[in-house]
């Protein structure tokens, strides 16, 4: 006899746990405790074999018989409906771990780990920051399940708002994540391609530098009159002679500065290139180094913030050319410009050096591996002459008294 809501709802526990039965297997299994659980008997291969349905009321007496006819759909297809859930539990803890958020956070940790082909902490930190921007709406979702159309919804969000490089940035990142996972057999295509004719391109940013000889000798002689905390003084002093990249200026440490043989040697891991790199020192390079050599007591940086732990922060010399009134006209990464015009304006210098020193990575595999030992000693050289061409320029405009 089929059972009824009315016949559910009445049935007491006992001393010991009952069951009631209703239609072609289906029962309510009534605890001592006073649970209600439902239950399909059946047999499969000559085996009697029970599966359970959840609990009432949470699994309706309606919901119940539903789910029974989707067990006995399966054996009548020859399918044991325990092993089918089991599959089906098994598929889809796979699927949480074939999750966009979960395979992007794999191929960052393998492209960090990757050695010298890999990328430094500066390029990790942007990239975490790129999944931040798609984890919210994307995270989540298996990586199969992820459309054109819904990857364009993300990024369209960025750039809308007027980010448009750092959308690009994000569409170049999700390519990076779907072929990561079409490699390790976890998607079979890769949307982010063809969303590049829907984002506009974003206009080439450039870094405001000075390369004006008149111009630069006022602002040499400005950043002599300085006054501000003794790293951002000497950080800032130092750019114009060893034009590096600003956050391998401001991370510098005394572990990897040699003054007695004029090199500064910045780690792989410290590097955009994630190679390491090594920088000639002027004598006028070493003097201001030198300059900070009372912090080596207390820091391991040779420009430390107030927290002597730390670095200089990311600001602090372009912040410091905008007090000077050069907000708009130079940042710390324009002296990279200034050193790269000026050098080659010279024609004294070969190309292949001024790139070996500004650590542009070049696009030939076989000259990159040469250029990394070539040019040493004319490196040292043009350095030289680089920071007493400076000294020249400060001093050759400079308005008599």
């Amino acid at each position: 006899m089929a059972l009824t809501v009315k016949a559910i709802e009445s049935a007491q526990p006992a001393l010991k746990d009952r069951k009631l039965a209703d239609e072609k297997g289906l029962f309510l299994l009534i605890a001592k405790t006073g649970s209600k659980r439902w239950h399909l008997k059946y047999r499969f291969d000559g085996k009697e074999k029970r599966i359970a349905f959840g609990a009432y009321p949470e699994v309706t007496l309606k919901a119940a018989r539903f789910k029974r006819n989707e067990a006995r759909a399966l054996l009548a297809d020859g399918i044991d409906p325990s092993a089918d859930r089991k599959t089906r539990k098994l598929e889809a803890q796979l699927t949480r771990g074939d999750t966009f958020a979960v395979i992007a956070r794999e191929l960052i940790a393998k492209r960090v780990a990757d050695g010298e082909g890999g990328i430094s902490k500066t390029t990790e930190d942007k990239t975490v920051w790129l999944l931040s921007l798609l984890e919210p709406k994307l995270g989540a979702i298996p990586i199969r399940e992820i459309s054109a159309p819904m990857l364009l919804s993300v990024i369209q969000d960025v750039h809308e708002s007027g980010r448009r490089e750092t959308a690009r940035r994000l569409r170049s990142f999700a390519g990076r994540v779907f072929q990561f996972a079409i490699v390790t057999g976890r998607a079979e295509n890769n949307p982010a391609p063809a969303l590049q004719r829907a984002l506009a391109t974003p206009a080439v940013r450039h870094h405001p530098a000075i390369i004006d000889r008149k111009e630069l000798s006022q602002l040499l002689r400005a950043i002599d009159n300085y006054r501000g905390h003794a790293s951002t003084n000497a950080a800032l002093r130092l750019s114009a002679h060893v034009f590096q990249r600003p956050g391998e200026i401001r991370k510098m440490k005394w572990a990897d500065v040699d003054l007695d043989q004029a090199v500064w040697t910045i780690p792989a891991a410290e590097t955009k290139m994630r190679r390491e790199h090594r920088v000639p020192l002027s004598r006028q390079a070493v003097e201001i180094i030198r300059s900070m050599e009372h912090v080596a007591d207390y820091s391991i940086y040779v420009f430390p913030s107030f927290n002597p732990k730390k670095p200089l922060s990311e600001n602090a010399v372009t912040g410091a050319l905008k007090r000077l009134g050069y907000e708009g006209r130079m940042t710390a990464h324009g002296f990279r410009t200034t050193a790269s015009s000026l050098l080659n304006e010279s024609n004294k210098w070969n190309p292949d050096a001024i790139e070996r020193s500004l650590a542009h990575q070049d696009s030939n595999a076989v000259r990159a591996a040469y250029n990394r030992t070539a040019y040493w000693e004319e490196r040292v050289e043009m350095m030289q002459w680089w920071s007493n061409e400076l000294d020249a320029i400060k001093h050759a405009n400079a308005p008599t008294s």
